[in-house]
């Protein structure tokens, strides 16, 4: 692959939200979301999904409560990252993912986007919000 990028996952138990980076990791672009199909099967389309698209990381959103404690959503999202992990030589890091589908929620509101069409975007857009603060974290280290 010439041009590597960063992919990012908003890991739902429904949809998985997947942005990607441009080649030079300024922007974060909202793909078409992954409506899951069995831990295997989902397992295999993305880590297929970053590899077909030179990803050289996996960002993962790691939903926390508002006050930073774990959840029983934070311990399945865990539980399918180590799976990630195991089904792919792509480095899996996580990022927090507090409030990214808030802000996602509000802009397709803003947008007067009907809540079916939200349905088919907003976790691709709280994935992008997730890989926008990732790269920003990353510019400032």
């Amino acid at each position: 692959c010439a041009l590597p990028i960063l992919i990012a996952f908003d890991i739902g138990d429904k949809r998985v939200g997947v942005a990607m980076s441009d080649p030079l990791g300024i922007m974060a672009l909202p793909q078409k979301t992954y409506w899951r199909k069995g831990y295997e099967k989902d397992l295999a389309a993305l880590c297929e999904l970053a590899k077909a698209n030179c990803a050289e990381k996996i960002v993962c959103g790691l939903p926390l409560n508002f006050d930073g404690s774990e959840s029983e959503q934070t311990t399945k999202t865990r539980e399918f990252i180590e799976g990630l992990k195991t089904h792919t030589d792509i480095p899996v890091v996580t990022a927090d993912e507090r409030f990214t589908t808030l802000m996602a929620r509000r802009v397709l509101i803003e947008a007067d986007m009907r809540r079916e069409k939200r349905k088919e975007v907003i976790d691709s857009i709280a994935a992008s919000y997730i890989l926008e603060d990732y790269l920003k974290r990353q510019d400032n280290k």
